[in-house]
C-alpha cells in the first residue's frame, strides 16, 4: 500500500483512505469563494508539523496575504517561514526578493521551486500552486502540455503537489483541463445558494489507487479553525418545502373551500 499524506483534515482524509498518496499530483478545482486555499493552507500546515519540506506558489494573493489567512486558522506560516519550514514564492506582487516571481512563466516557475526545495533539504516535500490555471489563462490550448511537464519535472523531486485551477464564475468552465486529465486525483470544490444562503461542497472525483467515497460533502469554513465537513450533502427539507407564506395560502383556500361544501 502507498505511503499517504494527511491534509491535516482528518474527516477528508478518511474519504480517500488515509490522505493523498505520496508524489500524487492532485488538482483542486473550483469557484473563486469555495474553499480551494483554506484546504491548501490545512495541507501545508499539516507539512510543516510532520517535518516535510512545505512550498507555496501563489499567484492570485500575496505572500503576506496568504500569512495573515492562515494566522484567522490558528496557523502560523510566519513562524514556520523564518524557522525555514516554509518557502511562500509570491508570483503576484514582483517583488526584488529571492522568493518571487518576476512572470508567469512555467519554466521560471519550476525553476524556482527546485531551487525552493534544495534550500530546505532532500526529502518528502508538499507543494501548492495556487493557482495552476495561472500560467496559461492567456494560452489556454496549452494546459495540458504545462500541467504534463509540471508533473514530470517535479514528481522527480519527490513532491506531492496540490495544483489549484480556477474555474470561470459565470459558465462554471476551467481556464483549460489540462491539469484534470493528468492529475493523479481531483478534488471538485462546489457553492450554491440554498434559502438565501451560500453552502460550500467538495467531491472526490477522481484518486487513484484509492477507494475513495464517492458522496458530495458540505463543508463551511469556520474563523480559527479552517475547512470543516458537515457531513455528505443530502437533500434538505428547507431546500424543496414549499415557502411559509404559499402554505399559508394553500391551507387558507382549503379551508375556504370545506366551509363552501354541504354538510
Amino acid at each position: 500500500m502507498s505511503e499517504r499524506l494527511s491534509t491535516g483534515i482528518p474527516e477528508f482524509d478518511r474519504l480517500v483512505g488515509g490522505g493523498i498518496p505520496r508524489s500524487f499530483l492532485v488538482a483542486v478545482t473550483g469557484e473563486p469563494g469555495t474553499g480551494k486555499t483554506v484546504f491548501s493552507i490545512h495541507f501545508i500546515a499539516e507539512g510543516i508539523k510532520e517535518g516535510d519540506r512545505c512550498i507555496y506558489v501563489t499567484t492570485e494573493e500575496s505572500r503576506d496575504s496568504i500569512i495573515q489567512q492562515s494566522a484567522q486558522f490558528g496557523i502560523d506560516f510566519r513562524r514556520a517561514v523564518e524557522g525555514g519550514r516554509l518557502i511562500i514564492v509570491d508570483a503576484l506582487m514582483g517583488l526584488e526578493d529571492p522568493w518571487s516571481l518576476k512572470s508567469l512563466e512555467i519554466d521560471e516557475l519550476l525553476n524556482k521551486v527546485i531551487e525552493a526545495k534544495k534550500t530546505l533539504g532532500y526529502g518528502r516535500a508538499r507543494l501548492v500552486i495556487d493557482s495552476l490555471s495561472a500560467f496559461w489563462l492567456d494560452k489556454p490550448a496549452m494546459a495540458r502540455r504545462y500541467s504534463y511537464t509540471v508533473k514530470k519535472v517535479l514528481t522527480k523531486w519527490d513532491f506531492t503537489v496540490l495544483a489549484v485551477s480556477q474555474y470561470a464564475i459565470t459558465t462554471s468552465d476551467a481556464f483549460g483541463f489540462g491539469v484534470e486529465h493528468i492529475a493523479d486525483g481531483i478534488i471538485r470544490f462546489r457553492r450554491f445558494v440554498r434559502g438565501g444562503v451560500l453552502r460550500r461542497y467538495l467531491l472526490v472525483e477522481k484518486m487513484r489507487q484509492t477507494p475513495h467515497s464517492l458522496v458530495m460533502q458540505e463543508v463551511t469554513v469556520l474563523d480559527g479553525r479552517g475547512l470543516t465537513l458537515l457531513g455528505s450533502a443530502k437533500q434538505r427539507r428547507e431546500d424543496v418545502a414549499v415557502p411559509s407564506k404559499v402554505s399559508e395560502k394553500v391551507i387558507k383556500a382549503a379551508e375556504e373551500r370545506e366551509k363552501e361544501m354541504p354538510p
